[in-house]
């Protein structure tokens, strides 16, 4: 909050949002637990999962976002060197008993890896739900949208054998419901960056989207619009001639905070990004009439992000990327990938030939979620902040 005077009513909130990140034992969820006994809590990848379906079914959703910097010992003898933090991070968590308050864990279907952390996951703590959740790859209601049905009706059964509360259909809409009102909270607050991004940098909505995320839906919504009612009313941040980017490449291993300061410091305003992606993943909203099964089913079908663990059937590879630079009004765009991260990785060529396409400037650098030092990105991103302002003023 650099612009932020010490009695900016925003700093609560982003406070609270900072204390939950940084609980990675989950220390939270004891008291939550307590406040209701019986209850599961079952963690997940930070990426899509059906989190109204678990909800409904009386099950805290809790997203597990890696160890950060976090030193790995026991989940580095589970995974080769040459992958990406977040599995061996993850599972350092559980070994090291600081996800204990979870009843289980859901691995959606990102990559092999991911994958095979959930067999992992398994074998190292058998008396808890380790879920792994495939998803289609034919988008044809009556056979991609019959078989993730069946995977949804198989996790509601594995919830209930764990203790869950039966599915029950209207519960379910009244979830889709809370989710769709969670959902237009996110909107809110990104228009808002995206019309006056002085008023709410991209790491204070980053801290308050990824803390909203380890809260109930009603609890997470309320604290969403919270902080974007009071960053609108903020008069003490002014303008900076600042370069407009979209950041694009990271979904599950989540970059570093210092990392998101390092390029708002570098000269750029952020006014669109690939952060926290679970918020956006439906695009629209789910119905909230019907069968609301199928309503999640035909949303993940048809109206699901362009993004690289989402097969993508016809569409244009970097297509999706160009329509929101220009929603956003930014000027280039920087490519911001975990190290080893096949899906992020093997997407970006194609990514990158529909920028220049499109004469829109970009530029790409690595991460992982354990990075501390950030000088030499500070000076690749300032320098092309710096080119891109030039350029548009020639």
């Amino acid at each position: 909050m650099s612009q932020a005077s010490e009695t900016d009513p925003a700093r609560d909130v982003v406070r609270r949002a900072t204390a939950l990140n940084a609980d990675h034992g989950l220390f939270a969820l004891k008291d939550w637990k307590a406040a209701h006994p019986g209850q599961l809590a079952i963690g997940h990848m930070p990426i899509y999962v059906p989190r109204p379906l678990l909800e409904a079914m009386d099950c805290l959703p809790v997203a597990v976002f890696g160890a950060g910097e976090k030193e790995i010992v026991r989940g580095d003898s589970y995974f080769q060197s040459y992958l990406c933090h977040i599995p061996r991070s993850t599972l350092e968590l559980g070994l090291c008993g600081a996800l204990r308050e979870l009843d289980g864990m859901i691995f959606p279907a990102i990559c092999d890896v991911i994958r095979n952390l959930s067999g992992i996951w398994k074998l190292r703590f058998p008396d808890k739900l380790a879920c792994y959740l495939d998803v289609p790859q034919n988008f044809a209601p009556g056979l991609g949208g019959r078989f993730y049905r069946h995977e949804l009706e198989d996790l509601a059964r594995e919830l209930h054998a764990r203790g869950a509360r039966a599915y029950d259909p209207a519960a379910l809409s009244a979830s889709i419901a809370l989710y769709n009102r969670e959902r237009r909270a996110v909107a809110e607050l990104s228009d808002l960056r995206r019309r006056e991004p002085w008023k709410v940098p991209a790491s204070e909505a980053y801290l308050v989207l990824r803390a909203s995320l380890l809260l109930p839906v009603e609890e997470a919504t309320a604290m969403i619009r919270t902080y974007c009612g009071l960053a609108r009313a903020e008069v003490s941040r002014s303008a900076r001639d600042q370069a407009r980017v979209v950041v694009v490449g990271s979904f599950c291993e989540q970059p570093p905070l210092g990392l998101v300061r390092t390029l708002e410091k570098s000269g750029c305003y952020i006014v669109d990004d690939d952060f926290v992606q679970i918020h956006r993943w439906i695009a629209g909203g789910v119905r909230e009439d019907g069968d609301p099964l199928d309503a999640l089913v035909a949303a993940f079908l048809g109206d699901t992000i362009d993004v690289p663990v989402r097969y993508a059937g016809d569409t244009v590879k970097g297509a999706e990327l160009v329509r929101r630079v220009r929603a956003a009004g930014a000027q280039g765009v920087l490519f911001c990938a975990p190290s080893f991260c096949d899906p992020a990785l093997l997407d970006q060529p194609m990514a990158v030939a529909a920028m220049e396409a499109a004469g829109i400037p970009w530029t790409s650098f690595k991460y992982a979620e354990n990075n501390g030092q950030f000088q030499v990105i500070r000076e690749q991103a300032g320098t092309f902040a710096d080119s891109i302002q030039l350029w548009s003023q020639a």
